[in-house]
């Protein structure tokens, strides 16, 4: 007696509960998605209304007034405060990339005595909200010698206040990009630098020849994250600026929002609009990168 044997493909079935669980986070998903974007699109669909249609709140505008978008840069100095926003943002996302790149870089890679103990100074950083040590740093920034009228103690002026050095270095050395680059250099052999050394070069070669090219992804993550910080900055150009030609474009669109029974809503949502398009383009562009960046970082060492 012979038994037959039956072969063809094992089909394999999913438990009920999973395909229950995937649909739920699928539409928790799809619930939060929209109750993110429909302020962005009621944003973009107000830029294109006229006042009479902000006053019946109407979604869908009856035309496109794309001269909404001139009209509002000429009704106030959008353009300075995007240049404002723009050079800031660059500055300080170069001066970060120097300092923290290069204290990552010791941490991670020098024999410093105590770099364990500096390094959980920086963790520690992370767990200190901007709000609490905005006072101290406003007296500092104000307390610097031999600028804004301030004699050697620092005293008799304002210092850096109302200045393109208070706006951008402040906020420049953040313990979360020192964190993350040396994070990604720790990541790296040491044979590399060690081989380097063999053949004659000296540490600061190492660092910028050898080492920094290798962390491109932790790079682009740290300029997505201070460029996007530097741009919708509020708070720190709120308290350290004076005149209207050093005000970036949130504190800008902010004053120009000041008078609620004069507000010209489609320029406004005009304005914000356009300063919302450089940090969407950005996104787009740096979204491989950075989200490479993110996935690589881990606590290590």
């Amino acid at each position: 007696m012979t038994s037959a044997t039956i072969t063809g493909p094992i089909v394999s079935r999913k438990p009920s509960g999973l395909r229950v669980g995937r649909i739920l986070l699928y539409v928790v998903l799809s619930l939060g998605a929209v109750l993110m974007i429909t302020p962005f699109l009621w944003m973009v669909l107000t830029a294109f209304k006229n006042d009479l249609e902000i006053a019946t709140f109407s979604w869908l505008p009856t035309e496109l007034r794309w001269r909404n978008f001139v009209e509002a840069m000429q009704s106030a100095p959008f353009l300075r405060y995007f240049r404002n926003s723009l050079f800031i943002a660059v500055g300080e996302t170069a001066f970060t990339l120097a300092v923290c790149t290069t204290a990552g870089y010791a941490l991670a890679k020098l024999p410093i005595r105590g770099s364990k103990a500096l390094l959980s100074y920086f963790i520690l950083l992370l767990l200190v909200p901007f709000q609490i040590i905005l006072v101290p740093l406003f007296l500092i920034v104000k307390s610097i010698p031999l600028f804004g009228g301030n004699n050697i103690l620092g005293q008799g002026g304002i210092g850096w206040l109302n200045s393109w050095w208070g706006l951008i270095i402040p906020l420049g050395a953040a313990p979360l990009f020192t964190f993350l680059a040396r994070q990604f250099y720790v990541s790296i052999p040491n044979e590399l630098a060690q081989a380097a050394r063999v053949d004659g070069l000296g540490e600061f070669g190492i660092f910028w020849r050898i080492m920094t090219p290798l962390i491109k992804p932790a790079l682009i993550t740290i300029c997505v994250f201070q460029i996007e910080a530097a741009w919708n900055g509020f708070l720190w150009p709120l308290m350290i600026t004076t005149s209207d030609s050093m005000r970036p474009l949130q504190l800008g669109l902010a004053i120009f929002a000041q008078n609620p029974a004069e507000i010209q809503w489609p320029y406004l949502m005009a304005g914000t609009a356009l300063a919302t398009l450089p940090m969407i383009v950005m996104f787009v562009f740096a979204q491989k990168r950075f989200v490479e960046g993110m996935a690589n970082v881990g606590i290590k060492g």
